[in-house]
């Protein structure tokens, strides 16, 4: 499996998305930009861990990260493997007596515990050739237009590629404004378009 290292760059919440959170994760050697909707409590253990801040008792990922030190084991990685029917998961790498093990996870707690133990975070290349997106600042350096009436052709959704494209601007438009709920309806939209190929 081709896979590609992130490092998160954000966490935020919208009051749109009913209490969800999401965590970006951007490609370390790239600007890809992957968005993923947490639940509140994985939020608040990432954050806290983030920020240094210690609770007074250990949440849940501290005491897995606990379990994991006192049985002598390491978490290699984490990687977020597989999106099937808009929901992701992930696998945490661990290694035991030098073997290497794999347990199924949600990327929200494998990043938690990730940030605990300073593993490395991975998404499959497949994942992100899915999800990701390019912000439109880094964009519009990589692709400039050449002349005004260039950009008014591209703009006109004709084709379902053209549309498809059109659809991922508008994505990129919504995760750059924060607004979580909306940019997750357009990458279903963006993936029944693509799906119809």
């Amino acid at each position: 499996m081709q896979k590609v290292q992130c490092e998160i760059l954000g966490l935020s919440s919208s009051p749109s998305t009913g209490g969800a959170y999401a965590i970006l994760l951007k490609e370390i050697n790239g600007v890809r930009r992957l968005p993923i909707i947490i639940g509140a409590f994985e939020a608040q253990a990432i954050a806290l861990e983030i920020e240094g801040i210690k609770p007074p008792r250990p949440l849940t990922h501290d005491l897995i990260k606990h379990v994991i030190d006192n049985l002598g084991a390491t978490v290699v990685e984490v990687i977020v493997d597989e999106l099937r029917e808009n929901t992701f998961y992930a696998k945490i790498i661990l290694e035991v007596s030098a073997l290497t093990n794999e347990i199924d996870s949600r990327p929200s707690d494998a990043i938690a515990l990730a940030v605990r133990t300073q593993s490395p975070i991975y998404v499959a290349e497949s994942v992100m050739q899915i999800a990701a997106f390019v912000p439109s600042e880094e964009s519009e350096k990589e692709v400039p237009y050449k002349n005004t009436s260039e950009k008014i052709e591209e703009e006109k959704p004709i084709t379902k590629e053209a549309k498809i494209a059109s659809l991922q601007d508008k994505l990129r438009e919504a995760i750059d404004a924060e607004e979580y709920e909306r940019a997750a309806k357009l990458r279903d939209d963006i993936q029944k378009l693509m799906g119809n190929n």
